[in-house]
């Protein structure tokens, strides 16, 4: 299997998702290199990255289920490091 390093962005305009996004969050967590989440407090938005090494249909996925989320926008980085893992 091969993983990619990503990073994923998430905008986040309704604090009434952040409970599943966590949720999704949660479940990919062993994927999950780094988190930075950053409150702008005057635009009531919230920016939050994630450094990701996953196998891309994960990483796709987990975009995906963000980016249904009421009030939620997400958007993947893709490296060129691509590492094959065996399972």
């Amino acid at each position: 299997m091969e993983y990619r390093v990503a990073c994923l962005s998430i905008i986040v305009e309704d604090a009434g998702s952040v409970t599943e996004l966590n949720e999704v969050l949660h479940e990919n967590g062993k994927y999950i290199i780094g988190r930075m989440g950053i409150p702008y407090k005057e635009k009531n938005v919230n920016i939050i990255s994630i450094a990701m090494d996953a196998p891309q249909d994960v990483i796709n996925s987990m975009s995906g289920k963000l980016g249904r989320l009421k009030g939620v926008t997400s958007k993947v980085a893709y490296s060129n490091v691509i590492t094959k893992v065996e399972e």
